[in-house]
Order: C-alpha cells, then sequence, then structure tokens
C-alpha cells in the first residue's frame, strides 16, 4: 500500500479517494451512475500506472566539470551527457542533479525524449563559498503518465567531483626568514663538499628519531650522539598542518580548523615564491606512516581542500615524518592547536641550529565561543607559545578575529599579537 501511495500524484491520489468514495456511496444509495463514475476514476488510475512502466529507464550518463580544480567563488560548468540505452524511445523525464549544499540549489531540467542510442547534452554552472571535495551525482528522474496521475521515480548511477581549492592569501615578507645558516641562507649554497649525503654528528635532543643513534660517538663521548645531514643547498621549508579535531573549535567556514588550512595553503605559496623546496605534511590515516607529504603547491592545494578533522593522535605521525626533513635544517611552520607537553618537546626539536622555526597556536575556545572543559593548563595556547619561545621559535596566538597575514606578520615580526 505504501509503495502505491509512492507511485500516485497529488492528482492521482485524489482520483483514488473520490473513486472509491462515490463507489461506496452508490453502492449505499442504489444509485448506479454515481457507482459507474467511482469505478471510472479508479479504472484511470489503474491504467495509468503500467504507462509509467513499461519504459525501463535505462540511461547511461557522462558528467565532466571544467576546470575539475576550482578556487573558493570560482565558477566551474558542468556537462551533463545523457545517453538512452534502452531498444525504444525513452519518454520525457523531469530530471534533477545531486549536487552538495554548498554548490546551491540543485539543477533541474526536462529531458525530450530520446531515440535508441541518441544523447542529449545538459550544461549548468555550480560556484561554492567553501573548500572542499563536493560530490556531482546521480541523476534523480521521473516519469508521469499523459494524465499526470502516477509518477515513477528512479536514480541514475554515476557521479562526479569537483576539487575547490582553499584561498591563498598574499602574505608579508618577513626579514627573519631570510637570515640563517645553509640550507636557510639568504642565496642558495652547498655547504657540504662532496653532496647531500655528508654527515656530522650532535648531542641527541629530544624528539630525535632513534634510529639516527650514531653508536660509534655514543660509546666514545659517554653521551647520546646523532647522526646529521650536511644541510643541502636549496633552501628547505617544512610546513606542518594540525588538523586533530583536540586542537580546533568552532564549526563551518568560521572554525579554526579552515584558519589552519588557509594559512598553510597561503604559508605554502609564499614560500614557494620565496624560492624554498616546500614540503607539506599533513595526517593521512589511509598511509602506513599516517602522514601525507607533498612537495608541490599543486598538490599540496589539492590535499588542503581534502583536510578533514582527524583524531587526537594523528599529529604524532606527522611530527615524526617531519624529523627527517628538518635533521638537514631549513625553516619549519606548524600552524595548528596547542599542544601536550610532550608534543610541543618534539616540535620543538625539529627547529635545527640556525634555522628558523615559527608557529601560529590557535586558541580553539575563542574560535568556539566558549571554553572547553576538561583541558589541561599544560595544553593551554599560551603554554604552547612559551615552550617554543624558550626552544627559539618564532610564535604567536591566534584567534578568530585575526587574519592570516596579521599572523604570519606577527611571526616574522617577533611579536605576539593575541596572547591573552
Amino acid at each position: 500500500m505504501r509503495a502505491l501511495r509512492r507511485s500516485l500524484t497529488t492528482r492521482g491520489a485524489s482520483f483514488v479517494g473520490c473513486g472509491l468514495v462515490l463507489v461506496a456511496a452508490g453502492i449505499l444509495l442504489g444509485q448506479h451512475d454515481v457507482t459507474r463514475v467511482g469505478v471510472l476514476l479508479l479504472a484511470l488510475v489503474a491504467m495509468a500506472l503500467p504507462l509509467v512502466r513499461r519504459h525501463g529507464l535505462r540511461l547511461d550518463v557522462v558528467r565532466t566539470a571544467v576546470p575539475a580544480r576550482v578556487a573558493i567563488d570560482e565558477r566551474a560548468v558542468v556537462t551533463v551527457r545523457i545517453r538512452n540505452a534502452e531498444s525504444s524511445a525513452s519518454p520525457v523525464v523531469m530530471a534533477e542533479e545531486s549536487i552538495d549544499y554548498a554548490l546551491g540549489d540543485r539543477p533541474r531540467f526536462v529531458l525530450p525524449s530520446l531515440r535508441p542510442g541518441e544523447s542529449q547534452e545538459v550544461q549548468y554552472s555550480v560556484r561554492s563559498h567553501t573548500r572542499g571535495v563536493h560530490r556531482i551525482g546521480p541523476l534523480s528522474v521521473r516519469v508521469r503518465d499523459p494524465f499526470g496521475l502516477t509518477l515513477r521515480s528512479a536514480a541514475v548511477s554515476g557521479d562526479a567531483e569537483l576539487v575547490v581549492l582553499p584561498r591563498v592569501l598574499p602574505l608579508p615578507t618577513g626579514r627573519s626568514l631570510g637570515s640563517g645558516i645553509g640550507s636557510e641562507g639568504s642565496v642558495p649554497h652547498m655547504v657540504a663538499l662532496h653532496g647531500e649525503d655528508d654527515q656530522t654528528v650532535r648531542e641527541y635532543r629530544d624528539g630525535d628519531d632513534l634510529r639516527r643513534i650514531h653508536w660509534p660517538a655514543t660509546a666514545r663521548t659517554g653521551e647520546l650522539m646523532v647522526r646529521q645531514e650536511d644541510r643541502p643547498s636549496k633552501r628547505r621549508a617544512v610546513v606542518i598542518l594540525d588538523s586533530r579535531a583536540v586542537g580546533h573549535g568552532g564549526s563551518g567556514r568560521s572554525s579554526s580548523l579552515e584558519w589552519c588550512v588557509t594559512t598553510a595553503a597561503s604559508v605554502t605559496a609564499h614560500v614557494v615564491d620565496a624560492g624554498y623546496a616546500v614540503h607539506l605534511l599533513t595526517a593521512d590515516t589511509g598511509t602506513d606512516t599516517g602522514a601525507h607529504h607533498d612537495e608541490s603547491l599543486e598538490e599540496g592545494l589539492e590535499t588542503l581542500a581534502r583536510v578533514g578533522l582527524q583524531h587526537d593522535e594523528s599529529l604524532r605521525a606527522v611530527l615524526h615524518a617531519a624529523n627527517a626533513l628538518t635533521a638537514q635544517g631549513g625553516l619549519v611552520v606548524y600552524v595548528g592547536g596547542p599542544l601536550a607537553d610532550d608534543d610541543v618537546r618534539t616540535l620543538a626539536a625539529l627547529r635545527q641550529p640556525g634555522s628558523a622555526g615559527a608557529a601560529m597556536v590557535v586558541d580553539p575556545d575563542a574560535f568556539s565561543g566558549r571554553a572547553r572543559a576538561g583541558r589541561s593548563p599544560a595544553a593551554a595556547p599560551a603554554a604552547t607559545v612559551a615552550s617554543l619561545q624558550s626552544s627559539g621559535w618564532m610564535t604567536t596566538v591566534v584567534d578568530a578575529r585575526t587574519a592570516p597575514p596579521l599572523a604570519w606578520s606577527a611571526v616574522v615580526g617577533g611579536q605576539v599579537v593575541g596572547a591573552r
């Protein structure tokens, strides 16, 4: 009975209701003409039901979005090519595209009757105000009988995706990032005389990979010593994005995660323009290492478009992956939430002597508008900033009112804004 009700339009349901009432009234009152009218109404609905089911509605749908990767607020044109895969002509159908709400209203159009094998193209434009990977499809089609009494709905399989890249903001240039030694010098140069594989030995620091311990030197000196590769000729920048759910607050476009994604994208583009070899590290639970590594701006922006909140331990895998990249020195940039003591020490150890470390620590409570219960004082943004500053990092605490260029300017200028 429920399936029959879904197959009827409002007009069809009215015909069935009126028909039943007229048949019952005609029988009770002995009015045969009234009974005949009721039977006629029911017969019309009964004849209309098989009319909408005589077509298989086998349609092949192919979508293309041009361009497939767009920036925020940039329009993309989606072309939908629909082919009739039936051996008979298809009926006139009403079609509606299923798209993510961020792309706008669902496009609706009427598809004319198509001969077997004939195709029809439909185009529409979409635009998103938020970054992410948005699904387009499947196509929902509806067929009505000529009397408008019955309705048949079906979903045509097949979908596509549109990647909306995060916003990239211009950042001010900081003099403190151009001064340094080795791979961070203002003019790229070779420190090692025999290539990038030359190594030196230094004392062990918290956060160093235990696999890099130099046992002969340790036995000779009595102190833990680790191998440190000489710095390469090209300046290196390692950008670390924290996507832990515990480190962020707020929701939607005003959340701290979106602020960090925009800042990470802007910093990545900024250091690439400055001539750095960029390494963007993000959490990825789908890999064996738990971290995703991008070495180009294009790949990094697409990765940032797909970033979502991760579990609380996801950052440790990212910091472990960053340890091998920062062993040769270079600029280290951290964008994320406050950290516990162990994670702060691991992050602080990534900055090598003579290199620069910059951290923009978001205050989750400032983005969510309320204090988070159960958070330890050690995990507060001010405590994270103080620990990093004591290790020679340039840091700042940011809130929802701090624009990424202002936060970057505060970091490279050595000032702390937004700290409480």
